[in-house]
């Protein structure tokens, strides 16, 4: 198996719907023929610094529970990850636990993971496939769809059965994942979504292959995450070699709804350094993944981005590679979205690397990193097996020097937090990502009109 180009800087280098009352029907995603890549007016959300408190505050945690966590939707998983009636996964979130089963009518449900008798978790975190889901406790046994197949002496209940099985939650797909929620009264999974759907159809998110997925315990909020990813501001300080690899300065931010992205061109160089006299390490990775020979490039180092995109262009149908409905900068750049509240997309033609980052159950200086990483596979090449699922802390394993990078600064971010000398976030326009999200999870927590004077 090749590894892509995401693999290689990691592991080498380090890499208005409403109007008079009037809906506007929504573009389909299959209908819609590219990417928007148009710039989005930014919205005006001033400069106020962003409480700190909130990133360590037990109330605040609780009220990112109850009004956040759950009342959108969520990931679960990939739909190939549970291709056959059976075919489970059972994904944690703060305190609870979601089994997301395959039905035999082909259709996905998630239930609660829980036994309605005495509370037990019917299977513990992971994949697996069963005909049904028994409690080890009492064997109180559940089929595929939720319902009761047997209550073990159940004429010593005289209240008889639980009026129904195991509690079912929404659920839908998209994108070839499955999403879920809590929250019964959620909107339609596009609708939440847009304008995501709409833009990443053109990716062959389908024909893309899990190739790597662990989990990395953080010593940091959820948030400290998702901001240091919504951002390109940091690169010049913890990741000074990718200067030599991408744009980190001219980039377009467009904030919509909920969700927010910024488009940072990659196979190129930083105005923060000179341009180098040959090409250097990083790109001729690129070049290589491109099936481009480094060695025979003659043009000049500041075409490298162009001349690679139109390699792609002429040859990427002859290589199995279906790249007619992404734009060419697409074909070399970063379109970097957040899905709100907690999804970052990397988004390529060959590949996908998304984080999901899920808060601790009962520690808001702690929190879960999920890593999956995705290969375009060409037509007519094998699919790959699916990699194991790895777990471990901090400091146990290396996830790559970019990824490592954030890993050890994150720790000191929320130190710093919990400090009475530090007076808040104090947000630039690189940053303009994090404000939004902030001013996202105001909404949710105290409503549409943003939060009151003195709130977290």
């Amino acid at each position: 198996m090749r590894r892509n180009v995401k693999d290689t800087i990691v592991r080498d280098y380090g890499k208005l719907d409403e109007l008079r009352d009037v809906k506007v029907p929504r573009v389909r995603p299959e209908d819609s023929p590219e990417t928007p890549a148009g710039k989005a007016p930014d919205p005006e959300l001033g400069t106020d610094t962003i409480a700190h408190a909130r990133y360590y505050d037990h109330e605040f945690m609780k009220l990112e529970w109850e009004r956040i966590w759950t009342r959108v939707w969520l990931l679960a998983c990939r739909e190939d990850d549970i291709p056959e009636p059976g075919d489970y996964v059972v994904t944690e979130m703060g305190p609870e636990s979601v089994l997301v089963v395959r039905q035999e009518d082909g259709g996905v449900k998630a239930f609660y993971n829980v036994c309605q008798h005495r509370g037990n978790r019917l299977r513990g975190p992971g994949i697996g496939s069963a005909k049904t889901f028994k409690c080890a406790y009492h064997h109180w046994e559940y089929r595929l769809d939720g319902s009761f197949e047997n209550i073990p002496d159940l004429e010593t209940f005289p209240q008889g059965a639980p009026c129904r099985g195991l509690e079912e939650m929404r659920c839908d797909t998209w994108g070839s994942f499955v999403w879920y929620s809590f929250n019964p009264e959620v909107e339609p999974l596009l609708d939440f979504l847009d304008p995501i759907p709409q833009h990443l159809a053109p990716y062959n998110f389908d024909r893309m292959a899990l190739t790597r997925d662990v989990t990395i315990e953080w010593d940091c909020n959820w948030k400290t995450s998702v901001d240091a990813f919504n951002e390109s501001y940091h690169v010049q300080g913890i990741h000074p070699q990718l200067l030599w690899y991408l744009d980190d300065y001219n980039i377009q931010i467009d904030c919509y709804e909920r969700h927010n992205r910024y488009l940072i061109p990659f196979a190129t160089i930083s105005p923060r350094v000179k341009l180098p006299p040959d090409v250097p390490p990083a790109i001729k990775a690129i070049m290589q993944e491109a099936g481009m020979d480094p060695a025979d490039y003659d043009g000049k180092i500041k075409d490298l981005r162009v001349n690679i995109q139109k390699f792609k262009r002429k040859h990427g149908a002859d290589q199995g590679k279906d790249y007619s409905r992404l734009n060419d900068d697409q074909l070399t750049d970063d379109y970097h979205y957040l899905i709100f509240p907690n999804i970052t997309l990397n988004i390529h033609a060959d590949d996908l690397m998304l984080f999901r980052q899920r808060p601790h159950p009962t520690d808001p200086d702690r929190m879960y990193f999920d890593v999956q990483t995705y290969e375009l596979i060409p037509d007519g090449e094998e699919w790959p097996e699916r990699p194991e699922h790895g777990q471990f802390k901090h400091g146990d394993k290396s996830i790559g020097l970019v990824l490592d990078q954030d890993a050890f600064n994150l720790p000191t971010v929320q130190q710093g937090m919990h400090s009475r000398g530090y007076r808040g976030l104090w947000i630039g326009n690189q940053e303009l990502r994090i404000r939004h999200f902030h001013k996202v999870i105001d909404d949710y927590i105290y409503g549409p009109d943003g939060k009151p004077p003195g709130a977290l």
